[in-house]
């Protein structure tokens, strides 16, 4: 069964206006988002439904579902308590790359697309491999460790469904911007998503000024643990998921009806999402003055 959409009522909204605070209302339809991309995410590949890909493909693609759902879920729980919005903020940087990655599996043509997402993942495992061989040639015998290493990297290369080495002369996998340039979304996604997002995870100064130091009597210091979760989060990642939703069930979905009954669901949340959202951003977006 799919989840419930929230209810908003009037009294809500009025609460948010009265306060400038809309974060209450978005948060419940950032939680119906990751529970939507959690129920697709379980969708089996033998649904009559569904026309899948290969089942290591298909994988893939519920896997990356999995792997947005859950981090949403993470971020409802650490936020919904007002705290933790440093910690968000990277989360959501996970997020954003997971969907664009959903998305250019889905809309590329790109035969080998699935293999070197996978591959790519490997390359480590396999530098890796070589490092411990090495290790093990030079001292003439194995650790515990080195042959319980070796095992579960094993493990990964075969559930990949290639060999090592189909992994090894496998092409390089897309950047980022790249991805986003052959799906078609504006640049504008990778800078706000991927660059200002990078902030939060490698921590420059932009993202230490904002949320690990404050301003005392002059003088920078530690910040207290009060960070919250931004508004614009809750607008940003629904967005981008819900995007990605879209791929998901074009690409799988067997049925012309389904499908845009699925999106038009899609597109009703992000309708909600955006309703809303302008209320957040007022009158931001008009003109001051000529320059």
């Amino acid at each position: 069964m799919l989840p419930n959409a929230p209810t908003i009522t009037e009294d809500q909204l009025a609460r948010c206006r009265a306060t400038g605070d809309f974060c209450p209302v978005l948060f419940e339809w950032y939680k119906f988002t990751s529970a939507l991309c959690n129920f697709y995410a379980c969708i089996q590949a033998d649904s009559p439904a569904v026309t899948a890909p290969p089942p290591r493909d298909y994988a893939v693609l519920i896997g990356l579902l999995n792997r947005m759902s859950r981090l949403m879920f993470s971020n409802v729980a650490l936020s919904y308590g007002g705290l933790f919005g440093e910690t968000t903020a990277i989360i959501d940087r996970c997020i954003f790359e997971s969907a664009i990655k959903l998305t250019w599996l889905c809309e590329t043509d790109n035969q080998e697309r699935f293999d070197r997402l996978v591959a790519d993942g490997l390359k480590t495992e396999l530098k890796f491999r070589d490092q411990i061989q090495g290790n093990i040639a030079e001292r003439g015998d194995s650790l515990v460790i080195e042959t319980r290493m070796l095992e579960s990297i094993e493990r990964h290369i075969q559930s990949s469904g290639l060999d090592a080495a189909h992994i090894a002369v496998s092409q390089k996998l897309p950047d980022l911007a790249s991805m986003i340039d052959a799906i078609r979304r504006h640049k504008l996604l990778y800078l706000i998503g991927q660059k200002i997002g990078s902030h939060h995870v490698h921590g420059t100064w932009p993202s230490l000024r904002l949320h690990y130091l404050q301003e005392v009597n002059g003088v920078l210091a530690p910040r207290d643990h009060d960070c919250s979760t931004h508004v614009n989060q809750y607008v940003f990642v629904p967005l981008i998921v819900l995007d990605a939703l879209r791929s998901f069930v074009t690409f799988v979905l067997r049925d012309p009806v389904d499908r845009e009954e699925v999106i038009g669901l899609f597109n009703s949340v992000e309708q909600e999402i955006m309703t809303i959202n302008a209320e957040v951003v007022g009158d931001d977006f008009e003109h001051t003055a000529e320059v």
